[in-house]
């Protein structure tokens, strides 16, 4: 991934490629060769002209009447997002969501590997979750010298939250995966990405709120 090229591409373009690329996997597996904009705009209800401008940063062009072809693409998008490279991570709560992630197959084929999982839950430490260990928080120092990981996984209690990433900071993890609702401070240097379930939840429930009121308002 070269970190020149993706630090000017707009956020909204980076949370869409991804999106492209689940498509072209998808159609690769049932034996398609090229995919047009149009097809993709079908799959994935952007427009197809929105498509065009977000695949436009990462060099690939399509064939007029064609397409795109697809294992270029496919090849082009992983390696621009990082998905071609493994990442490994730190997971910090391994109560039921961040078991559901310890679970979670896919996160590999998107370049995530998780290597172990922290919590304080006596239960819970010294066993393991889809082969994963579950370490005790206090051995984070020691499995940071073992690993040399950069990234963290927050799915701990919302009150637990910024104490746990003031001691991810502290131990060198460079970027945090944080599923909490609490917005952590970190300094300056550290990335972070908000992953609010919750806030996604409200969301669909007030489009569902609005979307029954204008069903009620035409009886």
């Amino acid at each position: 991934m070269d970190s020149t090229k993706i630090d000017k591409v707009p956020e909204p373009t980076l949370r869409r490629l991804p999106w492209y690329l689940s498509v072209c996997r998808l159609l690769k597996a049932r034996g398609e060769t090229y995919v047009s904009s149009t097809r993709l705009s079908k799959e994935t209800n952007i427009v197809a002209s929105q498509i065009a401008k977000d695949l436009s940063f990462v060099d690939v062009v399509g064939r007029t009447r064609v397409g795109y072809e697809i294992d270029n693409l496919l090849e082009v998008l992983e390696n621009f997002l990082g998905f071609t490279s493994m990442h490994k991570a730190f997971l910090f709560g391994a109560g039921r969501l961040g078991s559901a992630l310890l679970n979670d197959t896919g996160l590999r084929q998107f370049g995530l590997e998780i290597v172990a999982a922290f919590d304080a839950n006596p239960r819970l430490v010294g066993h393991s979750v889809a082969g994963i260990p579950v370490c005790d928080i206090n051995d984070l120092e020691k499995e940071m010298r073992r690993h040399k990981v950069k990234i963290g996984i927050l799915t701990v209690p919302i009150h637990n939250a910024q104490e746990v990433a003031d001691r991810m900071v502290v131990w060198g993890i460079k970027a945090i995966w944080n599923f909490t609702p609490l917005r952590i401070r970190v300094p300056d240097d550290i990335v972070v990405q908000n992953t609010s379930l919750y806030a996604h939840l409200s969301l669909m429930f007030n489009r569902l709120d609005s979307v029954e009121e204008t069903e009620n308002s035409k009886k």
